[in-house]
């Protein structure tokens, strides 16, 4: 390991000292872990197998997770990074679920739902995830009222700051008016991913293209929105997008499309097919920015996924009645 240049690395990201050397020394650790494979040439069998010792040696804390990815994009190890970055993702899914579910309904109630499912652990892959989200939604969908599980689960599973957003709020203030304002949403999403392109860095979990470019560009839903009164359309861009252009099979297509690491899995065609209904999580995604950009809940709705075989996952967030 390169440690006197990593250790300037996180310098940089005003890390003290002591979080320096504890960043080191697991890295050092995987190195050992990893011997005789470089940590260069290193990928995702090395970060899984790591990843289960981790959990076995109680290390899989988040620290150590973000230590991985920040020392593969130190190193320029995309794979290290995206599956690290994969064990992490949206991990508190499940418990928040649970969580809401107890306090929804009560603890014996959500009891029943979550019977035999453990909360898995920090660092689980993501082959082990759809199993548990589909037995927990079949017995939602099976005792619980539709409305009801589509407002929980539309509530959100994911961990957001609101300070994450405020940006987009200051950008909207300053644009003046919703149209105006995806007018700059779209154009800044577009010059980011420009960047990445350019630069050969990864957004999020992927390399960008000027093919994955012109997609985006083509489909206004996934650029910046389209508004229909006071309802704005937005749909994700493709969770794996090279390949998903590339693919012609519709399942296939389906699989690279996805980003729930509670779900993707099981696009493969397993047994573990899940209720579209999980969908309105993501809903929620979306419709988060707009909360904090007008200051109150609002609502969102599924129009399209792909687990409802639609060939993508399309949203709908209503805004206020007097939006501008």
């Amino acid at each position: 390991m390169n440690t006197d240049g990593f250790r300037a690395y996180l310098a940089e990201r005003k890390m003290k000292e002591e979080q320096i050397d504890s960043a080191i020394s697991l890295v050092d650790r995987f190195e050992a872990f990893s011997a005789p494979i470089p940590l260069a040439e290193a990928g995702r069998s090395e970060v899984h197998a790591f990843a289960a010792e981790m959990i076995e040696k109680k290390l899989n804390d988040w620290d150590n997770f973000i230590t991985l990815i920040r020392y593969a994009a130190f190193i320029k190890n995309d794979d290290i990074y995206v599956a690290a970055l994969e064990l992490i993702d949206g991990a508190e899914a499940l418990e928040t679920l649970h969580r809401k579910l107890g306090e929804e309904l009560g603890d014996a109630a959500r009891d029943r739902i979550f019977e035999g499912v453990d909360l898995p652990k920090l660092g689980t892959t993501n082959d082990l995830r759809p199993p548990l989200t589909h037995t927990v939604l079949g017995r939602m969908a099976k005792t619980l009222d539709s409305e009801l599980s589509v407002r929980i689960l539309g509530s959100g599973l994911r961990y957001l700051e609101d300070a994450w957003y405020l940006d987009a709020k200051r950008k909207y203030e300053e644009a003046g008016s919703l149209d105006a304002y995806l007018e700059v949403k779209g154009n800044d999403f577009i010059a980011e991913l420009e960047k990445h392109r350019d630069e050969g860095t990864l957004f999020f979990n992927q390399r960008i293209t000027q093919e994955v470019i012109d997609h985006v560009e083509a489909h206004p839903e996934v650029r910046q929105g389209v508004r229909v009164g006071n309802v704005i359309y937005e749909a994700k861009i493709p969770h794996q997008a090279i390949e998903y252009l590339a693919e012609t099979d519709p399942a296939k297509k389906a699989y690279r499309y996805c980003h729930c690491p509670w779900v993707k899995e099981s696009l493969r065609g397993n047994e573990y097919r899940i209720e579209p209904m999980f969908c309105n999580c993501s809903a929620a995604f979306h419709k988060k920015s707009w909360e904090i950009i007008f200051g109150q809940p609002l609502e969102a709705e599924v129009l399209e996924s792909v687990l409802n075989g639609d060939p993508w996952c399309k949203f709908a967030i209503h805004l206020p009645d007097d939006v501008i």
